[in-house]
């Protein structure tokens, strides 16, 4: 397969690899299992849940999904260096406003998440600015009258569009 959606299946095939090559050569005894980035989750696990809580808030499943996989890779126990949790990513203020009470609940998680997207949603009328809140915040979206000009904010944007795109898709 070519294109985007060829390189998101090579990615996810790359991930599944290299965890398997891990677990059979700390079960043989030849190295510690050691991962330098966050390992993948299994997308499909909680494909019902993105599905269900994107409807219910009216947002893109794409999206959502994207979201999901750019803040956690799917991994419902991520832990960001600024202190963001779960399959959304939410910091402990967030969280606690959007009533999620176990940040590391998937299903919490992702209906807080999807809640506090659709808020952005509804506030900038754009996805791009949606995002850019999500990940910089929305103060500093207000600040500058539009997505930030922080380089981290900005590829951010650009990665999450581009794999809703993808997304959306396969979902064709």
């Amino acid at each position: 397969m070519a294109g985007p959606v060829g390189s998101i299946f090579a990615q996810l095939q790359q991930n599944i690899y290299d965890r398997l090559a891990d677990t059979l050569a700390a079960l043989a005894g030849n190295r510690t299992v050691m991962h330098t980035a966050p390992k993948m989750g299994d997308p499909g696990q909680f494909a019902a849940v993105i599905r269900d809580e994107a409807k219910r808030y009216g947002i893109d499943p794409a999206l959502v999904t994207a979201v999901v996989q750019a803040e956690s890779n799917f991994n419902p126990t991520a832990v960001s260096s600024a202190g963001a949790k779960g399959m959304m990513q939410l910091m402990d203020g967030t969280a606690q406003k959007l009533g999620v009470d176990n940040v590391f609940d998937p299903v919490q998680n992702i209906e807080g998440g999807v809640r506090f997207l659709r808020s952005l949603l509804d506030r900038y009328g754009r996805a791009d600015l949606a995002l850019a809140a999500y990940n910089a915040g929305p103060h500093a979206v207000d600040q500058y009258r539009g997505i930030p000009p922080y380089q981290e904010t900005e590829t951010y944007v650009s990665r999450v569009l581009a794999l809703r795109d993808q997304y959306r898709q396969w979902e064709a």
